[in-house]
C-alpha cells in the first residue's frame, strides 16, 4: 500500500462492496469499525487515516509515537489498531505488549515497511494478530482491517506459513517438556475456555460462542488463573502455546450450560 493519491478510492467504489461495519449485538443498526492508525511518518499516517475514512472505517484517532499509541488506544478502545513496527519511543511489539497486559481489547494490525521473519514473529508473539507490508494493495489492507475486526488473522502471502511454522515447532518442543512437569487438572469445560483465551478473543466473545453468560466465562478464567497459579491473559496465551494447546485444531462444543 502507498500513500499515493491515485489509489485513494472513487466516491462509488465502496457503494456495492461490504461496508466496513461491525454488527451490534443489541439489534441496532450496524456501527463502523473503528479504527487507530499510528505511524511515525505524517504523509503516510494522514493517507492512511484517509483510505480508511473513505472506505467507511471510523478513525478515532492517530499516533506518531509507540507511547501516543498505547494512551490512545487505550483511551478510545477502537476494533483495530493499525500499527508501524517501528515507532519512537515504543516499538510496535511493546505496544502490543503493553496493551496486552492492560486488558484492552483492540486487536492490532501490524502495517510495516519490513518482511523480515524476525519481526513478524516477534510481532505476532507480543500479541499482534495480523501482519502486513505496506506494498500490499489499498483494497488489500482494507480487507485486511476487516479482517482483523472480526478476529481474522492476516498476513502478507508468503508470512502466513512462517508464523504456522514457528507455531508447531514451539508447540513440538513444548509438548515433549511438558512430560516432564506437571499439568494442573482442568476441566473440559476451562479447556475449551482455555483455547479461545489462546486465540485472543474477549469474555463476550467467548460467551457468545458457547451460549454462555458473560459472568460465567469471567468466573472460569479466574478458576483457571488460581490453578494455574497466574494473575492475567497474557501468562494464559503463553501456558497455551508452551503446553501444545492448539486453537487451530479445537472444535468447540457449543453446549449450553447455566447462565
Amino acid at each position: 500500500m502507498t500513500p499515493d493519491d491515485d489509489r485513494r478510492p472513487r466516491a462509488d467504489e465502496h457503494r456495492h462492496a461490504d461496508p466496513a461495519l461491525r454488527e451490534d449485538a443489541s439489534g441496532r443498526p450496524p456501527q463502523p469499525v473503528t479504527v487507530v492508525v499510528a505511524d511515525d511518518h505524517p504523509m503516510w499516517r494522514d493517507a492512511v487515516a484517509r483510505d480508511l475514512t473513505d472506505a467507511g472505517f471510523e478513525v478515532v484517532a492517530t499516533a506518531e509515537d509507540g507511547r501516543s499509541a498505547v494512551a490512545r488506544t487505550r483511551a478510545t478502545r477502537p476494533d483495530v489498531l493499525v500499527l508501524d513496527l517501528e515507532l519512537p519511543g515504543l516499538r510496535g511489539p511493546e505496544v502490543c505488549a503493553a496493551l496486552t497486559a492492560a486488558e484492552v481489547p483492540t486487536r492490532v494490525l501490524i502495517l510495516s515497511a519490513s518482511g523480515e521473519h524476525a519481526d513478524v514473529l516477534e510481532a505476532v508473539k507480543a500479541g499482534a494478530l495480523g501482519y502486513l507490508v505496506k506494498s500490499a494493495r489499498r483494497e488489500e489492507f482494507l480487507d485486511a482491517v476487516r479482517a482483523t475486526s472480526a478476529g481474522e488473522p492476516v498476513f502478507t502471502p508468503g508470512l502466513a506459513g512462517l508464523v504456522l511454522g514457528e507455531f508447531r515447532r514451539v508447540k513440538a518442543t513444548s509438548q515433549q517438556e511438558a512430560t516432564e512437569r506437571p499439568i494442573p487438572e482442568l476441566t473440559d469445560r476451562e479447556t475449551e475456555i482455555l483455547t479461545y483465551v489462546a486465540t485472543g478473543m474477549g469474555y463476550k466473545e467467548i460467551a457468545a460462542a458457547l451460549f454462555l453468560s458473560h459472568r460465567t466465562v469471567q468466573n472460569h478464567v479466574q478458576n483457571i488463573l488460581g490453578k494455574l497459579q497466574m494473575h492475567n491473559r497474557v501468562e494464559l496465551v503463553r501456558f497455551a502455546l508452551e503446553r501444545g494447546i492448539d486453537p487451530a485444531t479445537h472444535e468447540p462444543r457449543g453446549a449450553a450450560e447455566p447462565r
